[in-house]
């Protein structure tokens, strides 16, 4: 008899600007925003096809002014209309727990927060974690186990359509699962350079060429000086 079918899980897609050598902010981490207006109207309109958004600790710490929110009233019409809820449901990811908590996305309570993370957080700040997130859902004893991870967001919130918009090491963590369907990249005519500046996926990487993941260019686009790529993954 065949196997029995996997259980669902949402489809994951990833959203970056890059620079022309492929970073996404100086070593220093202190530029970390530098696309256009067109691209920051791009990010909406994505963030308006999903029904989670999902970020790193990283990403929060370095900006604690992002909410990760769906925008001006003309996205949230543009959710509705497709049978989103108005608001998408926020998504950190920390397998330590280590999460600015004095951040803006704690602040405004629009929609659902809910933090993935590991026991390696510790009884403490999981404690400090539950006070200000909607869930916080262990995926694992010190490494989050994402497979099981969008399964639990598929089945218990509903999440179909999920976005991912870094950092690098938690888009690592997804490639080398096998779990991004899709990545949208907004390539920018900048040059940051810097062995240890951020990339689109850092972490561990893949050990040679044949666990690479694989993709294929859907579509591109040229708005002014930047470049608009949708790759679609190879199955």
């Amino acid at each position: 008899m065949p196997p029995p079918p996997a259980p669902p899980r949402p489809v994951v897609a990833i959203n970056m600007a890059l620079t022309a050598d492929a970073k996404i902010a100086t070593a220093n981490r202190a530029v970390t925003s530098f696309g256009s207006a067109a691209d920051h109207a791009h990010l909406y309109a994505l963030r308006a096809t999903a029904d989670a958004v999902m970020t790193g600790a990283g990403t929060i710490n370095a900006q604690p002014e992002i909410q990760l929110s769906p925008g001006a009233a003309k996205y949230r019409r543009q959710r509705l209309r497709v049978g989103l809820a108005e608001y998408n449901l926020r998504i950190i990811v920390s397998g330590t727990g280590r999460v600015n908590l004095e951040a803006e996305i704690f602040r405004h309570h629009f929609s659902p927060l809910i933090i993935l993370t590991t026991r390696a957080a510790g009884a403490e700040r999981l404690r400090a974690l539950r006070a200000v997130a909607d869930t916080v859902k262990i995926c694992g004893d010190k490494k989050i186990n994402f497979t099981r991870a969008l399964r639990w967001l598929h089945s218990e919130w509903g999440v179909k359509r999920l976005l991912c918009e870094g950092g690098g090491e938690l888009n690592d963590a997804l490639f080398r699962e096998n779990l991004v369907d899709e990545i949208n990249l907004t390539l920018c005519p900048r040059l940051f350079g810097g062995r240890t500046a951020p990339t689109l996926s850092d972490g561990l990487g893949a050990p040679n060429l044949a666990a690479a993941a694989q993709f294929q260019l859907h579509s591109r686009r040229r708005r002014g000086d930047e470049l608009f790529l949708v790759f679609h993954a190879r199955r």
